[in-house]
């Protein structure tokens, strides 16, 4: 990931720094978009709907982001980057050592069950990804690669729970792991259809159990890594990646 040339990033400065005006205000617009967004899909939600939304005017809007497209992309980027700060760290900081695989499990299932609390985010990722289908839209390249990544990511997962698990006859790790994205894209929808029939948490558990992927513990989450997340949402962390440039796009918002 990258912020792109020229531009200042709208997370948080330094440890203790108070957010700039800036930043405040670029947070501000993420969070009407991310709401819009979600509520209506990209296409129909227009920049001045936004700007009202977040209580600026449209030319005050333009002066922090020059147009839809890149607003949506950084709308996208700044849930990934929380998505991916543990699960990948990879991503953000080459070379670094991932955590061990039942670990990685756990924060995989801990997602899945905050996303359970959080439908305008899941709604966004469903619908936009829906639309990016279409090869002018633009974020066709962003969820390109972003699927490409999680797919590789996700192999090597489902690999290492594998050689734990000392299953040497077991499923191909790609497979499972495509399979595993799609049930995951698949309940999620289910679930924004109605929300008590489709306990999506126990679900993905279920399909892990069957392969035997499952640590003997459980892999059990806990709240107090969603409510950080929860907070870096609000701070209004993120990073860009432009939308042909190459780099990979991170995350599991799913």
């Amino acid at each position: 990931m990258s912020t792109g040339a020229g531009r200042v990033p709208y997370g948080p400065g330094p440890e203790g720094a108070r957010p700039s005006k800036g930043e405040r205000t670029r947070a501000r617009v993420l969070d009407a978009a991310a709401e819009l967004f979600s509520r209506s899909g990209f296409n129909a939600v227009s920049l001045r709907d936004i700007a009202a939304h977040a209580g600026l005017t449209h030319a005050g809007l333009l002066h922090h982001f020059p147009g839809k497209d890149r607003l949506l992309l950084e709308v996208l980027e700044r849930r990934d980057l929380i998505d991916a700060r543990e699960l990948f760290p990879g991503l953000l900081r080459p070379g670094s050592p991932a955590p061990e695989p039942a670990r990685r499990l756990r924060l995989l299932l801990e997602l899945v069950a905050r996303n359970s609390r959080t439908p305008g985010l899941v709604a966004l990722y469903a619908k936009v990804s829906a639309e990016a289908t279409d090869p002018d839209h633009p974020a066709h390249a962003y969820f390109a690669r972003r699927y490409r990544y999680l797919r590789t990511e996700l192999t090597g997962i489902v690999a290492d729970l594998q050689r734990a698990a000392g299953a040497g006859d077991a499923a191909d790790p790609g497979v499972v792991a495509g399979q595993l994205l799609a049930l995951m894209d698949g309940l999620q929808t289910q679930w924004l259809l109605e929300p008590e029939a489709v306990p999506m948490e126990a679900l993905v558990r279920d399909f892990l159990d069957r392969l035997e992927l499952l640590p003997a513990d459980g892999t059990e989450t806990t709240d107090g890594a969603e409510a950080g997340d929860v907070a870096d949402m609000e701070a209004g962390e993120g990073v860009s990646v432009e939308a042909g440039d190459g780099a990979e796009a991170g995350g599991v918002s799913r």
